[in-house]
């Protein structure tokens, strides 16, 4: 019978690692982060759960010559602040899963 009390500290525990797991995404969702390319010519911000909320683009940046400099700097932004995006989803939640077999 002492093997069902460990079964159910583990549950407990099991439980209470996904409630502070679900704590930790709807932090993380809602957080903003920002992504930049050259000198701020665009600046996208979006949030943890990897929505965009703004851009912004310096007029500097629409040259109707160019319209692919333009486009690089979008997804340079973009590619930016989704990294910022996983880095920190990363950091936050890789404490969850820290030596946990794979």
């Amino acid at each position: 019978m002492r093997g069902m009390g460990n079964m159910q500290g583990m549950m407990k525990q099991m439980q209470k690692m996904q409630k502070e797991m679900g704590q930790t995404q709807e932090v993380l969702n809602s957080t903003e982060f920002v992504g930049q390319a050259s000198d701020d010519m665009v600046v996208v911000t979006m949030t943890g759960d990897k929505k965009m909320k703004d851009i912004a683009i310096k007029p500097e940046a629409m040259d109707p010559e160019d319209p692919d400099m333009l486009q690089d700097l979008i997804i340079m932004a973009v590619n930016e602040a989704m990294g910022n995006i996983d880095q920190q989803t990363q950091a936050k939640m890789g404490k969850f899963t820290k030596g946990l077999p794979l």
